[in-house]
């Protein structure tokens, strides 16, 4: 297990640099000039050089990105343009939102979704499976921004339940009741297509399994069906379903920049959307890597999770 673990970050290394060099290159190729943003449209052309001369993008876009890349490997992911702040001060004081909201949307999906597709796959066509099969869809084709602004106008302007949006309310103490009262929206609305997802891909796996042998013989020998299906089947079904936890990781970042844009939460996903609108190229390059990083760490977690659920999987 350990061999593997060092082989499988060391593979690492050469993928997160191929994603490195595809992210500079896309971004810096990208139309727009982030020296020219929030400038004064009647300053000197000298004035602009200057400025863009003092950024460094006066330089061939290989050159950029070797000093960059210098810089990322001593810790140093640059400096706003936008804000005049280091980038890693930037995501230190918003990584912490960022994981609440995923943490609570990560755990939505899994208590949700894991039971109702073993109910769905061992009432197999029954009117539960077709009403979790019909949700699932539902739940995979509606978007998240869509689905953000009608629970928005449904429970916080109509019924006013829930908060229209923040982390916690101004210039209330702190208190966990609040910030949950403000986390239950975007979690739910984050977790809402991960879930669905999850279910059918739970809902398949338990298919196979409850029909295999060693099943039917637990069966025979009298044991209750719940322990059948919780205690024998569950633990192999899950198996595939590790996949995709794993994979739900990087998703999540992706999904948490609408999320957090709809419902204002100020966390890493809403300073990545600013920055694009901004052209703030050391945020942007930041949270891609910051989404990559967590992409080949969610594949080596869910294949170590393998040997976890079976010892008979061998690396």
């Amino acid at each position: 297990m350990t061999t593997y673990i060092i082989r499988r970050v060391i593979m690492m290394i050469p993928i997160l640099i191929g994603i490195s060099i595809l992210s500079f290159a896309i971004t810096y190729s990208a139309p727009g000039n982030p020296a020219m943003m929030n400038m004064d449209p009647s300053i000197s052309p000298e004035v602009r050089e200057q400025q863009i001369k003092r950024l460094g993008l006066d330089d061939p876009i290989p050159v950029q990105y070797v000093r960059w890349m210098g810089n990322v490997l001593q810790g140093d992911l640059g400096t706003s343009y936008h804000r005049k702040v280091p980038v890693t001060d930037l995501i230190l004081d918003r990584l912490p939102n960022t994981l609440l909201l995923m943490g609570a949307s990560l755990f939505l999906a899994v208590i949700i979704a894991i039971p109702f597709g073993v109910l769905s796959a061992t009432r197999q066509y029954s009117k539960m499976d077709y009403t979790v099969t019909f949700g699932s869809f539902v739940g995979l084709a509606t978007p998240n921004f869509w689905l953000g602004l009608m629970l928005i106008m449904l429970f916080s302007v109509q019924l006013g339940w829930t908060p229209v949006g923040g982390v916690a309310t101004i210039g209330a103490e702190f208190s966990i009741l609040d910030r949950l009262h403000h986390l239950l929206l975007p979690a739910l609305v984050l977790a809402t297509a991960d879930m669905a997802g999850l279910t059918r891909y739970t809902r398949s796996s338990m298919l196979e399994v409850i029909n295999q042998d060693y099943i039917r013989t637990a069966r025979s020998k009298g044991f209750r069906e719940r322990r059948v299906v919780y205690k024998h089947g569950l633990r192999n079904g899950l198996i595939p379903v590790v996949t995709m936890l794993g994979l739900m990781l990087p998703t999540m970042v992706g999904g948490s920049a609408i999320v957090e844009s709809v419902f204002g939460w100020p966390g890493i996903g809403k300073m990545f959307i600013d920055a694009v609108f901004q052209r703030d190229y050391p945020i942007i390059l930041a949270v891609t890597m910051f989404g990559a990083v967590l992409t080949v760490v969610g594949n080596l977690i869910a294949d170590i999770m393998y040997a976890v659920l079976d010892p008979r999987i061998e690396y």
